[in-house]
């Protein structure tokens, strides 16, 4: 059996999976799976078409940020610091930091609620246990080991595609409604389509991304990225193509199994109102069985093992970037002090937060708010970089990219726009 696990992550399509699969895996985080089973709970089979049509929005944003991260060997807080005023980058690193400390609060109450649902005890001492986890992986794994737990973590996304083969689903309706969703488009209506949109891309894994681009080019060249011959910039930009579509679609795919079970279980018994991944998981202990209960609740632990680590990096990446520290999961403690003291506060930030009164449901708000506010000037940012000779060289993005690019970034204005509308 471990040989054949070996072979697997040995396949030459497989070990080209990394930082987009891991991105992919992470943005389906606890609190996306409170969204996601609100929207199958709520409106039914009638919001599966929002993650068709994020797929390739997705997809293209997140290959630009991979891009960026890997020709230039910088991260997107050390190129925004480096083309445009200071004031612009500290608020929107400060906003991230906010976010991220936020969203890691409501995945670690998730997590613990998950584990008090599955064995008793209390919900707060598992939020500390796990908290401090997350941390010690984070600061005292080797690098290369840290990336191959988060990427064998992705598989436990799977236990939401298992969860459909477990209960009756009536794949005829299933279609329809995914190609013709029947709609009332009302505040409720745009509210949900703008937390989908919102959930799925999502700042913080633009700069995941881009920072773990820049790490493989570190790792790859004895700890110092430098600028890629033509041939290997070629091989690098085809392995980020490759990894991107595979984890966006990943996430995706993931995403509509969780509308579609929740649709087909809660939905089609009158229960409309979710409000966190744990209480989903509840409602579907007596109405699919204590199975599908176990697959979901053991869902939102794996991702919330994989997503913490993400949030809490990615603002320690955007932090250190901005003021121009050392930046790397391979440092040791003493090494990059600075770097690991923001994973430290962004983590143990969340834990306090999960031991105070604080709604979930407010914590999942406003950090959808704040993304949602600093992810069209970060998509903007991204696109003229990559879009910039002097930044890209003769890698800029090519007119396809540079479409969905685009597109993805007029869809978050318009969500943008709406949520406030709506408020």
């Amino acid at each position: 059996m471990k040989n054949v696990v070996a072979q697997i992550a040995e396949h030459p399509a497989v070990s080209q999976l990394g930082p987009g699969l891991i991105s992919g895996a992470a943005d389906d985080d606890p609190s996306g799976i409170a969204t996601y089973s609100q929207a199958g709970a709520q409106f039914g089979f009638n919001m599966l078409w929002t993650v068709i049509f994020t797929f390739p929005l997705m997809a293209g944003i997140q290959m630009v940020s991979a891009r960026i991260g890997c020709i230039t060997g910088r991260g997107l807080a050390a190129n925004i610091r480096a083309h445009l005023p200071p004031y612009v980058l500290y608020l929107i690193v400060g906003l991230l930091l906010l976010a991220n400390t936020i969203n890691i609060a409501a995945d670690i109450a998730a997590v613990a609620e998950a584990l008090r649902l599955l064995v008793g005890g209390s919900a707060h001492v598992y939020a500390v246990i796990f908290g401090l986890l997350c941390l010690v992986l984070q600061v005292f794994l080797r690098y290369e080991t840290y990336v191959r737990y988060l990427k064998w973590l992705t598989l436990a996304l799977l236990s939401y595609v298992a969860v459909v083969f477990s209960i009756s689903v009536p794949w005829t309706t299933v279609v329809a409604r995914a190609m013709w969703p029947t709609l009332s488009w009302n505040n409720d209506t745009i509210t949900m389509v703008v937390a989908v949109f919102g959930t799925t891309i999502s700042p913080y894994l633009f700069f995941w991304q881009a920072a773990q681009e820049m790490e493989d080019l570190r790792a790859a060249n004895g700890g110092d990225p430098q600028p890629l011959a033509l041939d290997e910039a070629k091989a690098h930009l085809k392995r980020i193509r490759w990894d991107t579509i595979v984890g966006m679609g990943f996430s995706n795919l993931v995403a509509f199994f969780i509308i579609l079970s929740t649709a087909a279980t809660l939905n089609a018994t009158g229960l409309t109102n979710i409000e966190t991944s744990a209480q989903a998981a509840e409602a579907l202990r007596p109405l699919a069985g204590d199975f599908t209960f176990l697959l979901f609740a053991l869902g939102i632990i794996g991702t919330g093992m994989l997503a913490v680590p993400v949030l809490a990096g990615s603002a320690a990446y955007a932090v250190a970037e901005a003021f121009d520290w050392r930046t790397g999961l391979d440092l040791l403690p003493y090494e990059g002090r600075r770097f690991y003291a923001i994973v430290f506060a962004a983590t143990i930030g969340g834990v306090m937060l999960c031991l105070t009164p604080v709604d979930p449901m407010k914590e999942l708000y406003w950090s959808a708010v704040i993304n949602g506010v600093i992810a069209v000037p970060i998509m903007m940012v991204m696109m003229l970089l990559a879009s910039n000779e002097r930044v890209m060289g003769r890698y800029t993005i090519r007119r396809k990219l540079s479409v969905l690019g685009w597109a993805a970034t007029a869809v978050m204005t318009v969500a943008v726009v709406a949520m406030f509308v709506t408020i």
